[in-house]
């Protein structure tokens, strides 16, 4: 070969195929490493949000599907053998349960799916080459600036999380919440709803909910005061007052809504039309009001049975005269 020939350059298929395999062999780490890695991360995070979701549906279930123990427990509270009973319809207690078990478990599912997304996003950028710092702080900001612009939805949030989780209140409860009075007919995240006596249905931010009365746990109690006049005997009215409540503890028709006999507390204050008694009985929940009317009807019969005189208004009229001759005219005398 003469010396032109061997400076001659090298024809372009040569020189092409004699850099490619020197091209992929010296970025092989690049073009299997970083995809096998991605393709790792990817798995990963599937597998754990499998086994988390799997996670939750167990949760979920066992707060439908109550242990044998707490359904035993539950039985002997029905029954009326434990300290208190709570009785609530069964259909209602069941969607309350089932409400308050469904939300709680799409709220876990959809921060763990969020939570393993960005974690799985930034481990794919950080793969790729992208740095995380400029968006991690333009996120921090663009976060703060929602925060402050949703600081009332955040709070209305985190608020009805806490009624579920801590089962403040549910379907069915007749509640407080200052000045929604009623009985509560669903229990969302951000709102509840709650029908009062007349018919209205309150729409309730649960941000805007700062303290809770709950008429339908455990158990209630029936009070009522009863005025008798000053000169009735006392010892008298508590022996009426314990009869009439000892008859309705043994009335079937609420026997069942009794969860003690009615006791005489005794005078609750002085008024100035009468002596003012009063009368007090442990209930299930939601009969308190039930049992003060039968109790006040049956209280009313029993005390004129007795002769036993309720007050009414009493008013003191002055007549002024400009002498004795005018008093006695009116009939007032000396």
């Amino acid at each position: 070969m003469s010396l032109a020939e061997m400076a001659a350059p090298p024809a372009p298929h040569t020189e092409l195929a004699v850099s490619w395999p020197g091209w992929v062999e010296d970025n092989a780490a690049l073009l299997i490493g970083i995809p096998l890695r991605i393709a790792l991360i990817v798995v990963c995070v599937a597998v754990i949000r499998i086994l988390a979701k799997r996670a939750i549906t167990r949760v979920v279930q066992r707060i439908l599907e109550p242990s044998p123990a707490a359904a035993e427990t539950e039985r002997s509270r029905r029954a009326g053998r434990g300290p208190a009973v709570l009785q609530r319809d069964a259909s209602r207690s069941g969607e309350r349960r089932e409400q308050r078990a469904r939300t709680i478990g799409s709220v876990l599912s959809s921060i763990v799916t969020v939570v393993l997304f960005v974690v799985g996003v930034a481990m794919v950028l950080d793969q790729v080459g992208i740095a995380l710092g400029p968006l991690l702080a333009s996120a921090g900001v663009v976060g703060l600036a929602i925060g402050f612009g949703a600081q009332s939805l955040v709070a209305d949030y985190l608020s009805g999380m806490l009624i579920m989780v801590e089962d403040q209140y549910g379907v069915g409860d007749s509640v407080d919440l200052g000045e929604a009075v009623g009985e509560v007919e669903h229990v969302g995240l951000r709102l509840t709803h709650v029908r009062d006596l007349n018919g209205g249905l309150w729409h309730i931010r649960n941000g805007e909910i700062l303290r809770v009365r709950n008429d339908s746990q455990e158990w209630a109690r029936a009070v009522l005061d009863v005025a008798v006049a000053y000169d009735a005997n006392l010892d008298t009215v508590y022996r009426v007052l314990e009869k009439t409540g000892h008859e309705l503890r043994q009335d079937p028709a609420f026997a069942g809504d009794l969860l003690e006999d009615p006791s005489v507390w005794g005078v609750q204050s002085l008024d100035a039309d009468g002596v003012v008694v009063r009368v007090a009985v442990k209930t299930v929940p939601l009969k308190q009001w039930g049992v003060t009317r039968e109790l006040r009807r049956r209280t009313k019969e029993a005390l004129d049975a007795a002769g036993v005189e309720i007050p009414f208004p009493q008013r003191t009229v002055w007549l002024r005269g400009e002498d004795r001759a005018d008093r006695e005219q009116v009939g007032l005398g000396s």
